[in-house]
């Protein structure tokens, strides 16, 4: 076993794994693949989190056009590439290590469909937006994976897709304030990383094995780990291989949510009126009227 080396910060009131469980695959979509850990029967919420899937999607399968109200979908690729068209006009292909942040506001109808070479995988995290936001004009945030802020250091690498982590910093502007790190331990490493203290945070396992928590729970691949109180998240590698894992804390907004599939309000009126609205093609949905994107498929909802 290698020296271990920490890269340390000082935490007071490291935080205890309060809940463990291993994402399973599911379908959804168009045939595709998913581990949902946040957004299931056991974990329906996890303020202001609403969704965390691990896809893997092959084609023809994929996410045909669908829409979205009332939150943020962060889509961060691990390998391949899914290409995404909007209603908008707005169309482009996320690569391998590229991040999407887009704020559905008042509303979107988009498509994500795969690569039709090879399987395609990623993460994608829905962030719920607080009341003032929910019906904001769209917006997206893109950064390639060569300008998405990296560091390596004591044998612990970090990509930095919000927040701050060793000391660098992401560009992404968090309307609901949310950090999200992509951290890669070599063997034998201890990172303790500061997470605001009124935040909730989880980690999600990508590959290997590690500890994590004043409680020093182990934990492997696909499984996510809720956190709880205290100032930040101690974690160890202590095998012979890569630990790679995210790390995501957000801000709570303890407003009431009401959700209905891809539509998330406060108020059981304002998801009726949501309805209305894209059945209607108003207030936000027009151009879903006339549009279809090149994959001429739909989901029902």
């Amino acid at each position: 076993m290698p020296e271990e080396n920490n890269s340390c910060v000082g935490l007071n009131e490291p935080r205890l794994v309060v809940r463990k469980f291993l994402a399973k695959p599911q379908y959804e979509g168009a045939g595709a693949i998913v581990r949902r850990s946040i957004g299931r029967f056991e974990l329906r919420y996890f303020d202001p989190f609403l969704v965390l899937d691990e896809f893997s999607v092959t084609a023809p399968a994929g996410f045909p056009d669908h829409p979205h109200r009332g939150f943020e979908t962060v889509t961060y690729m691990i390998q391949g590439s899914v290409t995404h068209e909007d209603f908008e006009g707005h169309k482009g292909t996320i690569g391998a290590g590229d991040l999407q942040w887009m704020t559905a506001g008042r509303g979107i109808v988009h498509s994500e469909m795969p690569s039709p070479h090879g399987t395609q995988k990623g993460l994608q995290l829905w962030v719920n937006l607080s009341s003032k936001y929910k019906m904001m004009e769209p917006k997206y945030q893109e950064i390639s994976s060569k300008n998405i802020a990296e560091t390596t250091k004591d044998g612990i690498k970090v990509r930095v897709i919000a927040g701050e982590a060793l000391g660098i910093k992401s560009p992404i502007y968090t309307r609901t304030p949310t950090m999200y790190l992509d951290f890669t331990l070599d063997p034998g490493t201890h990172l303790q990383q500061p997470i605001p203290k009124p935040w909730n945070a989880f980690i999600y396992i990508l590959e290997g094995e590690g500890v994590f928590g004043q409680s020093k729970s182990s934990a492997s691949a696909h499984h996510l780990l809720l956190l709880g109180h205290g100032d930040g998240l101690e974690a160890w590698n202590k095998s012979t291989k890569l630990l790679r894992f995210i790390l995501v804390g957000g801000e709570p907004l303890d407003e009431p949510l009401v959700q209905f599939g891809p539509f998330v309000m406060n108020t059981q009126e304002e998801i009726d009126q949501t309805i209305e609205d894209f059945e209607n093609y108003t207030n936000g949905f027009e151009k879903a009227r006339h549009w279809r994107s090149e994959s001429g498929l739909s989901l029902d909802f």
